[in-house]
């Protein structure tokens, strides 16, 4: 296959279409390369009897309708967080008792148990991970002595191995969301600078930059998107969701409401088109799967159940 590089441009093209677009990986239809899948998963948390976890649930994010059995994490964890390259998933980090610096995959297309992947920088716990088709990144947490944490680390999910620093967060925080466009990441909210925003280029290291604020300050949200909208519902007993357009810096805007106020330690994920969110804590340790329209603006809808209501659980998606 011969490649044709314009100059002028930096747009590399093959007889397919535009493979690499100003740095920026995209489609054979010069769409960007997608990062998440038509497959939602759900590992960990907390349950209302205050134990942990290690179960993964799954669902088909196209289709309403409860979750099922995926396969269990290595451990009982919960505060994990997640990512996918769209093929593979990755959970990281979290509490088994002690804050964990573990990382460990699924193959998101089958089921089965979680496998060692490699470790993180530092252990912790209430961070928040984003991803692109290749590389995936860990931001903020609580770390092992108590404190917390602006460090960012990177990993690249195809292969297996310890993460590498990637750069720092603006305000170092815990309970904090992400989520990309496949190019640009962002991670939201959290515990001591609840309303921040940041961005970072996730296949470049460095440390982020401030990319606006949320339209309500809250800790422990939840984060989706497709390539180019970026949600935040939840947190803080709201039930409020923002949106943002990731490729630009701004504020956030509403989007509408979650069917109900959660407080914490739910989790999200979508397949570029709907948005789920699933789990945390209302009056109580819920269940609940609420979906949404990306592209549009409105309030969530039902969507089905988790195996198990918990709370503090990681997300991701692939096919």
């Amino acid at each position: 296959m011969s490649l044709t590089i314009n100059h002028q441009t930096n747009d590399i093209s093959n007889s397919t279409g535009t493979v690499k677009l100003n740095g920026t990986a995209v489609g054979g239809d010069n769409s960007p390369i997608i990062f998440y899948g038509s497959r939602g998963v759900f590992g960990g948390g907390q349950l209302a009897n205050y134990s942990t976890t290690n179960v993964i649930d799954y669902i088909t994010i196209a289709n309403t309708g409860n979750a099922a059995d995926f396969g269990d994490l290595t451990a009982s964890k919960l505060a994990v967080a997640a990512c996918s390259n769209g093929t593979r998933g990755l959970f990281g980090g979290g509490n088994t008792g002690s804050r964990q610096n573990v990382i460990e995959y699924i193959t998101i297309a089958s089921t089965g148990n979680g496998t060692d992947f490699g470790d993180l920088t530092i252990a912790r716990e209430q961070l928040a991970s984003c991803s692109s088709n290749t590389r995936g990144l860990f931001g903020g947490g609580t770390d092992s002595g108590g404190s917390k944490s602006n460090v960012i680390d990177y990993v690249t999910i195809a292969s297996t191995g310890n993460a590498t620093d990637f750069g720092d967060l603006t305000v170092a925080r815990d309970g904090l969301t992400a989520c990309s466009s496949g190019v640009r990441g962002l991670f939201a909210g959290g515990n001591t600078s609840k309303d921040t925003i940041d961005y970072v280029t996730i296949d470049t290291a460095g440390n982020a930059a401030d990319f606006g604020n949320l339209t309500v300050a809250r800790h422990y949200p939840a984060g989706c998107s497709n390539n180019t909208r970026g949600l935040f519902g939840g947190g803080d007993a709201s039930n409020v969701i923002d949106y943002v357009t990731i490729d630009t810096t701004g504020d956030a805007t509403d989007f509408g409401d979650l069917t109900a106020g959660n407080s914490f330690g739910f989790a999200a994920c979508s397949n570029g088109v709907r948005g789920v969110f699933a789990g945390g804590y209302t009056s109580g340790y819920t269940n609940v799967i609420d979906y949404v329209t990306i592209d549009t603006t409105g309030n969530a809808a039902d969507f089905g159940d988790l195996t198990v209501s918990r709370l503090g659980e990681g997300s991701c998606s692939g096919t």
